[in-house]
């Protein structure tokens, strides 16, 4: 089942997807997949879920954020409820300042999978049934009641992400709000801009205060979290598309190829040219392995 909201002036779109057996996500295949956030629930027992080409467990009951450039494939996918939505319908940054999930759910470097307990089943079981009836409600106020709905859900899952990862953190904390808006502002730059440096001028500190910041929160510094994710990125592209080398070097910021080969290599062990012969050798059965 596939339940969806487009509003085709403004390019809004939400989904909730049910029994779905062939649900997935290949952000960078030839029928590019359109940049949706998800929060996907596996309802039903374990299962293996791989996200940009790695495998992990997602247990029963158990909620799972997704930002809207991963490919993902799910073992069992008819078992996984996911609310998908893009920027335009429900920006995460925008409402940072209301529910405070800008860089925690969608961002924080890390794959976050976040267990629901009995009381939590519950209340996402009712969740599920609102949003299905309002998405079968055709009137005036329909977009703005989804909007108050995913909101909602948002909040939910990062109040409980709160207490299982950072239990007794306050959210107000100005520490925490650094880090936070770090990740995003990686996110938002990391094809143009690779120093500590820049990214501690846009939030006004020094990169001994993120340094510090970083020591709370992350088993990484702020320059491995940057170049963790151009790192990523960069084997998305070798691995999901036939972009060259040449091409990789210059849209992920590196002045020339033998510089971005360098970086490459010394970080996985192979050229970026061995990485993406060794990937073409994988069985192609469907799956990200």
């Amino acid at each position: 089942m596939k339940l969806a909201l487009t509003d085709h002036q403004t390019g809004a779109d939400l989904l909730l997807i049910s029994e779905e057996a062939g649900f997935d996500h290949r952000f960078y295949s030839r029928d590019a997949a359109k940049p949706y956030f998800t929060i996907a629930w596996n309802s039903g027992p374990a299962q293996a879920v791989d996200i940009d080409g790695t495998s992990h467990r997602f247990d029963s009951q158990t909620i799972l954020p997704l930002m809207f450039n991963q490919s993902f494939t799910f073992e069992r996918p008819a078992d996984v409820v996911a609310w998908q939505f893009n920027r335009e319908f429900y920006c995460v940054v925008d409402h940072d300042a209301e529910v405070s999930c800008a860089g925690f759910l969608f961002g924080m470097g890390n794959t976050v999978f976040i267990r629901l307990d009995a009381a939590y089943q519950a209340k996402l079981k009712l969740m599920v049934a609102i949003f299905k009836q309002e998405l079968a409600t055709q009137d005036h106020v329909q977009n703005e009641m989804l909007v108050v709905l995913l909101k909602r859900l948002i909040i939910t899952i990062t109040k409980l992400a709160r207490s299982e990862y950072m239990p007794g953190e306050d959210s107000q904390d100005q520490r925490l709000s650094i880090f936070r808006k770090f990740n995003v502002l990686v996110e938002s730059h990391f094809r143009r801009e690779h120093s500590v440096a820049y990214y501690a001028n846009l939030l006004h500190k020094s990169p001994k205060t993120l340094a510090n910041v970083f020591a709370l929160y992350s088993d990484r510094t702020a320059l491995q979290l940057i170049q963790g994710r151009i790192l990523l990125e960069a084997k998305r592209l070798l691995h999901y598309t036939p972009k060259s080398v040449k091409e990789i070097t210059y849209e992920l910021g590196f002045e020339e190829p033998a510089y971005f080969c360098n970086f490459f290599k010394r970080h996985t062990a192979v050229s970026p040219i061995k990485y993406r012969q060794d990937k073409a050798l994988l069985p192609d059965d469907g799956k990200f392995l």
